[in-house]
């Protein structure tokens, strides 16, 4: 029985289904997991190339392929859940609950309502809950959420131009440090290198392994080396091409490739900090 990987609910959570028929990428289809009956896409099918990429993935399986009566109760949802936010949103203020509400996700099934929300402080929503499902007749479960998984929720585009990654491919937030901006020679503005949760964008993550590559095999700031026109002192590292801008003992300044370099004298670095000082401002949270 060929198995898929299938993503389900508003959180886009990546689950590994069996199904007793073909299926392709971008088939929608009706899915139970732990939470109950969900709408869900698949991806692709979970192969033994797929499957280490994925961190404990949970688990279910594909009911059908989307009905036109699926199809109806989809939109049926949709439609309410303006109203059902609405609703949520009152409560909470009549309440006077320390809480910002994000989201409200029915389940396909009918099984439950999630109720995604911010929170600096323990919430006491016992009777908030109470009221919600006197009010919509199902199990209503919390969640607090993080600044950025609320723009897994919200957003739309970043500064790209592109679907926000936290919306469309990202399983899970990689940690991000001011390190990684100064590494590529960003700017250090935090209001350009932020993204919609305020927080520094993931995409500093995606090249910042191959920079650190480049950046343990070439010669360090500081060091003295020999090169065909003579001995000079590393003061800067053109990382992605694997260049080195030198100063000569005669004061000349020139830009070498890597290969050039006969021999390091030594290697040490002026101003620099060590590989193992603590990344300054990480996002992993």
């Amino acid at each position: 029985m060929p198995s898929f990987v299938v993503r389900c609910g508003v959180l886009k959570t990546l689950h590994v289904m069996n199904s007793n028929q073909s299926m392709n990428r971008g088939d929608r289809v009706i899915a139970r997991t732990s939470r109950g009956l969900e709408f869900g896409e698949i991806l692709c099918e979970a192969t033994e190339r797929v499957l280490p990429q994925l961190e404990s993935p949970p688990g279910g399986s594909i009911q059908r392929t989307v009905t036109e009566a699926d199809e109806n109760e989809l939109a049926h949802l949709a439609a309410r859940m303006e109203k059902d936010t609405d609703l949520c949103f009152q409560i909470i203020r009549e309440l006077d609950l320390p809480m910002d509400l994000v989201e409200v996700e029915r389940i396909f099934g009918g099984e439950r309502m999630v109720v995604y929300y911010l929170s600096e402080d323990r919430v006491d929503f016992r009777d908030l809950v109470k009221r919600l499902a006197g009010e919509f007749q199902t199990r209503v479960e919390m969640r607090q959420i993080g600044v950025r998984d609320e723009a897994k929720l919200l957003a739309d585009y970043g500064d790209c131009g592109k679907p926000v990654c936290c919306n469309t491919h990202l399983v899970k937030m990689p940690p991000v440090s001011m390190k990684m901006a100064k590494l590529q020679k960003a700017t250090l503005d935090p209001n350009k290198i932020s993204g919609r949760c305020g927080r520094l964008k993931c995409c500093l993550r995606y090249e910042y392994d191959i920079y650190e590559e480049h950046r343990k095999s070439l010669p360090r700031i500081g060091a003295d080396v020999i090169v065909g026109s003579g001995r000079g002192r590393v003061i800067g590292q053109e990382l992605l091409s694997r260049q080195l801008l030198l100063t000569m003992e005669d004061n000349r300044r020139i830009l070498v490739h890597a290969d050039e370099i006969l021999s390091v004298l030594n290697s040490k670095r002026s101003n620099q900090r060590d590989d193992d000082d603590v990344e300054a401002e990480s996002t992993s949270e």
